[in-house]
């Protein structure tokens, strides 16, 4: 079952139960999917990694402007997301994706880092976020 069709599933019965909150944020998600369908993109994990990335961010920038209430109304859309997402790698299954990827490349320095992520990009599709790659690529090349 895809994940458009698993949210869709879940939007309607969470509508059923009357949970007004869980069906809003699943008709969002929802239709955050089918507009990049429609576009003819319908990559369902980068959309989904998308939305939570933003929810995250605004969550952040509600609690900066010590908007709470609003900041965890974002918090409980990104961890619904996260719910549709592909499991994430572990840190030692990402270091050690990590130096297969360098000891493919060769890479030595930080300027080779841009082959190294090309190299990766496919093994971790969906499954860790770039920030959290580049982190680790940073560290070994560096070491």
């Amino acid at each position: 079952m895809s994940a458009v069709d698993k949210i869709r599933e879940d939007a309607r019965a969470a509508m059923k139960q009357g949970d007004r909150k869980l069906s809003s944020a699943l008709r969002m998600i929802q239709d955050a999917l089918q507009q990049d369908s429609k576009l003819g993109k319908g990559d369902e994990i980068a959309v989904l990694q998308r939305e939570r990335k933003k929810r995250m961010e605004a969550a952040d920038a509600y609690a900066d402007a010590a908007r709470y209430e609003q900041a965890e109304d974002e918090r409980f859309e990104a961890e619904l997301i996260t719910a549709y997402l592909p499991d994430q790698l572990s840190d030692e299954e990402l270091n050690e994706l990590v130096a297969q990827a360098i000891a493919s490349t060769g890479a030595t320095e930080q300027k080779q880092m841009g082959q190294v992520m090309g190299a990766l990009k496919e093994k971790v599709a969906g499954r860790a976020d770039g920030k959290r790659v580049s982190t680790a690529v940073r560290e070994q090349l560096a070491s």
